[in-house]
């Protein structure tokens, strides 16, 4: 099995990526795991690119190949804000509940409502080699928090087939749909190929 250090303090994205990569044959650590607390300026334009920083410099300060998520919300009606500033959005002094509850204000009166969830992965390898891979998830903004699982603007991400928001779903009904969980699944089949090639 392979083992792979996360690019993050977030626990519950810890728990979130060592569910699915669990049951793909990958093993998870934390940072913490691997004796390592390294802090990264997320100073990329894409997902792809704020991904790749995390997972490098984990991986030099580690020396274990580690894997990295950056997600975020983006809304069709605010051209595809908050985007990369997901986590930062309406600044640093905001929890979770303040930065869904700015969303929904902003959000007033708006009635085109759509808007995806977007996971960018990547893994790093001591060697150079690095992995990439995309998953997204359409939804919805609910006009008011539902739920009370999952984290981040999960409460407001309302996804229409199931008619349910992120935050009411099961941990396992999430994964099977949720941007990361997408991603994750792409990550795997490449992953595979990788090391069939090394092993080769």
């Amino acid at each position: 099995m392979i083992k792979l250090v996360l690019a993050s303090k977030n626990e519950k994205k810890l728990v979130e990526l060592r569910n699915i990569l669990t049951r793909l044959g990958v093993e998870v650590i934390g940072e913490s795991e691997a004796g390592v607390d390294v802090l990264v300026e997320e100073t990329g334009a894409t997902f792809e690119e704020n991904a790749a920083l995390k997972a490098r410099a984990v991986m030099e300060a580690s020396g274990l190949p580690a894997i990295a998520d950056d997600s975020g919300l983006m809304v069709d009606a605010l051209a595809g804000a908050p985007g990369v500033y997901s986590a930062r959005y309406g600044g640093e002094a905001l929890d979770d509940t303040g930065r869904y509850r700015l969303l929904l204000e902003t959000m007033r009166g708006q009635t085109d409502r759509r808007c995806k969830f977007v996971s960018a992965i990547c893994c790093a390898f001591p060697n150079g080699d690095v992995i990439t891979a995309r998953g997204e998830c359409a939804g919805t903004l609910a006009y008011a928090p539902r739920g009370e699982g999952g984290f981040g603007y999960d409460p407001i991400f309302f996804v229409p087939g199931l008619k349910k928001t992120f935050s009411e779903l099961t941990p396992e009904e999430k994964d099977q749909i949720s941007h990361r969980g997408n991603a994750l699944r792409e990550m795997k089949l490449k992953l595979e190929s990788y090391l069939d090639g090394i092993d080769k």
